[in-house]
């Protein structure tokens, strides 16, 4: 009769508050597990007894390996479509291996001289440099890159208007978090360039120490009182600087990239549809939020596995995202990746908290441009 372990995992996902559970397996179903998940996350591929027999590389019948591989599928960390079948890990599975058994990788020289390269380069404009982040992560990692970039709701520093042509400028607005950002706007026809040097030096006297929101109900409030001696070609180009920038210091920009990746690794039909579907859902940028929202909550590096997520939980994908933080030690944007759930857990990890820190960096200075870390 066969002897069952007396494994104790409940029904709901672990959390990372619960590290002892995998003390809750002996030394052989361990070394089960760890293999099966370790070759599942290599080719994506259901594991056989006899195949794990031979890796165990002691006497160990194909029976006694099925009989383990039967305990965890019962814990619910392993799962099959057919009794005869190899096992792959749930969701559930999954979780545990990356809390307990996860050997996370080093940076490599080049990996590391890759970001910070990106980074440094883009570091004067924050939408840029996000936007590049995330490339570079899509690209290194295999996975669609997700960045939630900082919003303007800080003080501000300077705003600079630059001609560019004769019926257009150039915007430049600088935080004192050290957030540089540029929009183009139209300008009014026939209008000067002593005008842009004009508005720019009235919005300086008004905006330093500031925030965008402070700012506009100033010069508002003058411009109605008739205080404000301006012609009106100059009231159009401030209402038009100002506009500008609405939606910016409103709320953080989503940028998603990369989303072709998931389609790399489907060799299957029903996988198609998930990728299909997958990459639906996330071209609708709202429904990326509440994983934002709950990351910006965090402390540091957050991985939603599966049916953890209930957004992406039926493709069958795994997040796995960080935040950064100002001079103020405030949660300002988020970057990492989104995946299939038997993405490198070991390489990801390193890379994204590595680039989520250096990008929290260059918002620790005064300036985005002034650092070469």
């Amino acid at each position: 009769m066969r002897k069952k372990n007396n494994l104790k995992f409940s029904n709901s996902v672990l959390s990372r508050n619960e590290p002892s559970t995998i003390l809750d397996l002996d030394r052989r179903s361990k070394k089960i597990f760890k293999l099966i998940v370790d070759d599942f996350l290599r080719d994506g591929k259901p594991v056989g007894s006899r195949k794990l027999s031979i890796k165990m590389g002691e006497k160990l019948s194909p029976a006694s390996v099925r009989n383990v591989m039967y305990d965890l599928q019962e814990a619910g960390l392993l799962m099959s479509n057919h009794s005869s079948a190899g096992r792959i890990p749930t969701d559930l599975g999954l979780r545990l291996f990356v809390d307990g058994l996860l050997q996370v990788s080093s940076l490599s020289n080049i990996e590391c001289s890759e970001i910070k390269n990106t980074i440094n380069v883009n570091s004067t404009n924050v939408d840029q440099m996000c936007n590049e982040a995330g490339k570079l992560l899509s690209g290194l990692l295999d996975c669609a890159g997700i960045v939630l970039a900082p919003k303007l709701d800080g003080l501000l520093k300077h705003i600079e208007f630059v001609p560019m042509s004769k019926e257009k400028a150039l915007v430049i607005l600088i935080t004192e978090d050290g957030i540089i950002e540029n929009r183009i706007i139209k300008t009014p026809k026939g209008m000067p360039s002593s005008i842009l040097v004009e508005t720019t030096n009235y919005l300086n006297s008004i905006i330093k120490g500031r925030t965008l929101r402070e700012s506009k109900e100033i010069i508002s409030k003058e411009i109605k009182s008739d205080t404000l001696n301006i012609d009106n070609l100059a009231e159009k180009l401030i209402n038009q600087g100002f506009a500008c920038w609405d939606d910016a210091s409103k709320k953080n920009k989503l940028l998603i990239t990369g989303t072709s990746k998931l389609l790399e690794d489907v060799n299957a039909m029903e996988q198609l549809e998930d990728a299909r579907v997958l990459i639906e859902k996330l071209e609708n940028k709202k429904n990326l939020m509440g994983i934002i929202d709950e990351t910006q909550e965090a402390e540091g590096l957050q991985i939603y596995i599966g049916s953890e997520n209930s957004l992406f939980g039926l493709t069958g994908c795994s997040t796995i995202i960080s935040p950064f933080r100002n001079k103020e030690k405030e949660i300002i944007g988020a970057i990492g990746v989104i995946g299939p759930m038997r993405i490198n857990y070991a390489k990801i990890i390193p890379v994204v908290d590595y680039t989520a820190k250096l990008i929290g960096k260059k918002f620790q200075i005064s300036n985005l441009g002034e650092t070469n870390e």
